[in-house]
């Protein structure tokens, strides 16, 4: 393992016991949900950014379940369950709760939370109509109620400084991540996909100053090993299908799908989820103002559950696919829809149909039990010999 990997390992492993400490002497943490969220302005009021994100545990699903209709998604009866048991040491030590309502159920979750577990929350509303001037106006103005918010709640004014800082501090985390991903992807691999995931999840964490260090020194690891590759003149091509990971949110501890991929003999190069690289796509602050924040977090590549009802050929969220399919060469592309989870599960067959002569695709439709692995892992397997008869093919056409 790479050192800095297992630094950031510990560093988030020891987190816990940090946000305690730092709450006894007087901090304030927000949980937050959705990566529409703008941490800058929580971290730029001194306040404490922590994402949480579990899944793939049953127990909490049923226990969320006893608080909310069982029509409703998996991950968000799982919050619940965390909300409920309280065992969860982030969620344990959140002091208030922030969603932003790009997923309508993430509103019903804010709700329940307030109303069962009397967390107090703060709601950012994502417009339906964000490609519209009244969209984009809408949400500034959201933005700032978002601030105003919080600013009571950590007893500060929104300092213009401290808001510049944190946007910078952001986007040099954000762009040190991009340097990072694109290691994942080559061949041979220096760090895998998996590696990747678990350092983006590590920022959802840690306090963001040190993980921006962190970040940096695994970037200068990653470019020594490189060097030593390069220097041996390696040169072993991946013979693994080559995947890319698509749809609903796979949260901490939901490793079901990841892992049914390595073990069918898959390799992940790229993914489209809101805990991996679209976390950071296309978000660009070029006006440090709250305005400026909004207009970033609405131009970036946008989450399934938006509408878009404009020509496929414009949506920035296929664009971004189709620009990872390029990058990273997935020859596949497994789209996971979690149970209920009706916006990526109707963005389905759109983007089947739209990538339809560019890469193999197949959607999997799962939730947080183990009774469906049999059938999923049959389908997964196949789907990999496929991959290898459309290279097969390939090679006959060229000859």
């Amino acid at each position: 393992m790479l050192s800095y990997l297992a630094k950031i390992k510990q560093a988030v492993e020891s987190r816990p016991a940090e946000l305690a400490k730092a709450r006894e002497k007087g901090a304030k943490v927000v949980g937050y949900f959705c990566s529409y969220v703008p941490e800058e302005i929580i971290h730029a009021l001194r306040l404490i950014p922590v994402r949480l994100e579990y899944g793939g545990d049953e127990h909490l699903v049923d226990i969320g379940g006893r608080y909310v209709s069982k029509n409703n998604c998996v991950f968000i009866r799982e919050a619940v369950g965390m909300f409920a048991e309280k065992k969860d040491p982030f969620v344990r030590n959140s002091d208030k709760v922030a969603v932003a309502t790009t997923c309508l159920q993430i509103y019903r979750l804010a709700e329940l939370v307030n109303h069962f577990f009397q967390v107090p929350t703060a709601i950012l509303v994502v417009p339906r109509s964000f490609y519209y001037p009244e969209g984009r106006k809408f949400f500034q103005k959201e933005m700032g109620n978002f601030a105003r918010e919080l600013e009571t709640f950590s007893g500060k004014k929104l300092d213009a400084g401290a808001l510049r800082d944190s946007i910078e501090l952001y986007k040099n985390i954000r762009q040190t991540l991009r340097e990072i991903y694109k290691y994942q992807a080559k061949d041979p691999a220096i760090i895998d996909w998996r590696d990747v995931f678990q350092v983006i999840h590590a920022g959802f964490y840690l306090d963001r100053e040190y993980y921006l260090s962190l970040l940096k020194y695994l970037l200068a690891e990653l470019m020594e090993e490189e060097k030593k590759v390069q220097a041996g003149e390696v040169d072993a091509l991946e013979e693994k299908p080559r995947i890319l990971l698509a749809g609903s949110i796979i949260a901490r501890g939901d490793n079901k799908i990841i892992n049914m991929i390595d073990r069918m003999g898959g390799r992940i190069v790229a993914d489209d989820l809101c805990t991996g690289q679209r976390f950071f796509a296309g978000l660009e602050v070029k006006d440090y103002s709250l305005e400026g924040l909004a207009d970033a977090y609405l131009d970036k590549v946008p989450c399934a559950s938006l509408p878009y009802p404009f020509p496929l050929e414009t949506d920035r969220r296929l664009a971004n696919l189709s620009q990872l399919i390029d990058e990273c060469r997935a020859e596949g592309m497994i789209y996971h829809t979690l149970r209920y989870c009706d916006p990526f599960t109707f963005k389905a067959n759109e983007t089947k149909q739209f990538f339809k002569d560019k890469v193999a695709f197949m959607e999997i439709h799962t939730e947080y039990a183990p009774s469906d692995e049999g059938a999923i892992m049959t389908r997964v397997e196949a789907f990999m010999e496929l991959i290898f008869n459309l290279r097969a093919s390939k090679k006959v056409l060229v000859k």
